[in-house]
């Protein structure tokens, strides 16, 4: 795959904020497209406790979904003679209806964190549910493919170590039909300067892959590096290559 996104958000003087988001993937031979397009707004202004600092926030992202694929550039069994070999211009009875589709898509989620300082623990956690309205996935001009609900649980804990030092160990769950993705980890995060934090860190993949990361945090603007490295039989399958993110 080849990935590209943007993403950008706007908070308001209330409790409310907006965003935007696309996503477009490429991949294989068969110019297979993968596009998305979200817009979403969240809630912040549910707040309980003493002092108001355990707090709710409630987020929903509605959008549509694209793909489709070049037929011009498959291959088919048909096109192969037993003689001459491959015969591009042999033509195929492989015929399609359809060479792209679009839906609209919906999700919804929750998260609670505690806000209060000085606390020698702070905990967080959150719970989503994309494709809640199951969208229609297909390129037949018949049946009923949908694409089933994904579900996202994760959760962690900022323990305070020193003043200037806290480590944060966290876990994802994420359940997408019959496919699954399990993770937990850990970041460290230094304040080396006023306003600015040095960040440490490294996850796992369940039988896939190590993913380490670095970053630095100044007022409200973040940069991190992650790199991930394979350690499934999909490592010999790639030879060795591995990804990272900016």
């Amino acid at each position: 795959f080849k990935t590209y996104g943007i993403a950008g958000e706007v908070n308001t003087n209330s409790n409310i904020s907006f965003g935007a988001s696309v996503l477009n993937q490429k991949a294989g031979d068969g110019g297979y497209n993968y596009t998305t397009a979200y817009g979403s707004a969240s809630y912040s202004g549910v707040r309980f406790g003493a002092f108001e600092q355990h707090r709710l926030m409630f987020g929903i992202q509605v959008g549509m979904i694209q793909r489709r694929f070049d037929p011009s550039k498959l291959h088919f069994g048909d096109q192969w003679n037993p003689i001459t070999g491959y015969n591009p211009g042999q033509a195929t009875n492989d015929l399609f209806n359809k060479t792209s589709a679009a839906t609209f898509d919906a999700g919804a989620g929750v998260l609670y964190y505690d806000a209060q300082p000085g606390k020698k623990y702070n905990l967080y956690g959150g719970f989503s549910v994309m494709h809640l309205n199951r969208p229609s996935d297909q390129f037949s001009a018949t049946g009923d493919a949908r694409i089933p609900m994904r579900t996202t649980a994760h959760a962690g804990v900022r323990v305070m170590i020193s003043e200037l030092f806290s480590l944060t160990p966290n876990v994802l769950y994420m359940k997408h039909g019959s496919a699954q993705e399990k993770m937990f980890g850990a970041y460290g995060q230094y304040t080396a300067a006023p306003e600015t934090d040095v960040m440490l860190g490294a996850n796992y993949r369940f039988k896939d892959a190590f993913s380490v990361y670095t970053g630095v945090s100044y007022k409200s603007f973040m940069l991190g590096l992650s790199y991930d490295v394979n350690s499934s039989d999909l490592g010999k399958i790639t030879r060795g290559s591995n990804s990272f993110e900016l």
